[in-house]
């Protein structure tokens, strides 16, 4: 639904031509190592743009909020394809998603905090130790059925419904990454030609990544588990958050896209992604609450039939997306608060440059 109001504004009429302008400008100038072929979630950025273009009643500053959307994502999307690459199992891509990016700073912080708690700094549940460590009781297909089980029983379900979860659960953790990794494997050739024009054509340029929706990783074991612990989470944060005006439903299911690129910047450590993720959704909820007015307006403006007599909707997804939210506020504060928000994610631009020079110079020496 948050798409679909998205991409029905004039900003989201505009976004496309926008979004591959904006790549193809990074890439020219080395801001960028992402080749974004992720067209269908440039709504993402159409999203933040809408917000802030009605809110101001300026098409401009609208298409200027959702070109800092781009700018920024596109930097995040670089700066955790190494990970993404280590923990997930994906060569040559990279994440452009406007809604899986945004929780990178919170997994940043929350990981050097945990980093300097003596104790805590030692838990790590991981999926591949538990393998080690319990052998075939620590296979995927075990644990997500005793988590199955576990989950249908604390939903009140009967002993068919309760072991029907336990199945279901034991074989998507072991069928949804099968099907990833094929989808890898497909994208490889494109990756390496990618890799091999760039390289040929154009000096100093590091390795170029292909960007895709975060999808492709959600089929991780550990993102996977911990999203299914986070749903229940999630309802009870609504309930018990003073302040907190929004329950999330059916955007429950946007959970694993969150934690898509956390799993890998806390190195698939399940005990850190479940951390982050409740303080992510904690945050979430209350700035889900914030835009939910907002979010509103937008959808009576393009859609007054669907809409109408509705009189406060919000999402998680992208309505809890907290770099939305900042570019929100920024435009909604003055076109000077805009403008300094635009000017970091040029200089985070130019950082991304002088990194990716260092990088090809490594490479080359």
């Amino acid at each position: 639904a948050a798409a679909a109001i998205a991409m029905g504004t004039t900003v989201g009429l505009l976004i496309i031509p926008i979004g591959l302008i904006i790549n193809i400008i990074m890439l020219l100038t080395n801001t960028t190592q992402t080749i974004d072929v992720d067209i269908w979630n440039y709504w993402h950025f159409a999203f933040t743009g809408s917000l802030v273009a009605i809110v101001t009643d300026n098409l401009t500053y609208g298409i200027i909020a959702a070109i800092i959307n781009i700018i920024i994502v596109f930097v995040i999307a670089d700066y955790t394809a190494p990970k993404a690459e280590e923990v997930l199992g994906m060569p040559g891509v990279s994440i452009p998603h406007g809604f899986s990016a945004a929780y990178v700073p919170f997994a940043i912080v929350i990981n050097w905090v945990i980093d300097r708690i003596p104790g805590v700094n030692k838990i790590d549940i991981n999926i591949e130790k538990l393998q080690k460590k319990f052998g075939v009781f620590g296979e995927p297909i075990l644990i997500g059925t005793v988590l199955g089980i576990v989950i249908g029983a604390l939903a009140g379900y009967n002993l068919k419904n309760i072991l029907t979860s336990g199945v279901y659960l034991g074989a998507a953790l072991v069928l949804i990454p099968k099907m990833a990794s094929l989808l890898m494997e497909g994208l490889m050739p494109i990756s390496e030609a990618a890799q091999a024009f760039i390289s040929k054509r154009f000096s100093n340029r590091g390795k170029i990544y292909i960007g895709l929706d975060s999808a492709v990783g959600v089929g991780h074991p550990i993102t996977l588990t911990v999203a299914l612990i986070l749903v229940p989470v999630a309802v009870f944060l609504a309930v018990i958050l003073p302040g907190n005006t929004v329950l999330p439903m059916a955007d429950l299911s946007c959970i694993p896209y969150m934690l898509v690129l956390i799993v890998p910047l806390v190195g698939g450590n399940g005990f850190r992604a479940i951390i982050t993720g409740i303080i992510a959704l904690a945050g979430g909820l209350y700035i889900s609450t914030d835009l939910a007015a907002v979010t509103t307006s937008v959808a009576h403006t393009v859609d007054a039939a669907t809409y109408n007599g509705v009189t406060q909707i919000s999402s998680i997804c992208d309505g809890a997306n907290p770099l939305t939210w900042l570019i929100y506020r920024a435009g909604n504060l003055s076109i000077v608060a805009l403008a300094v928000v635009g000017v970091i994610a040029l200089a985070l631009a130019f950082l991304n440059r002088q990194r990716i020079i260092k990088a090809a110079h490594a490479e080359q020496n």
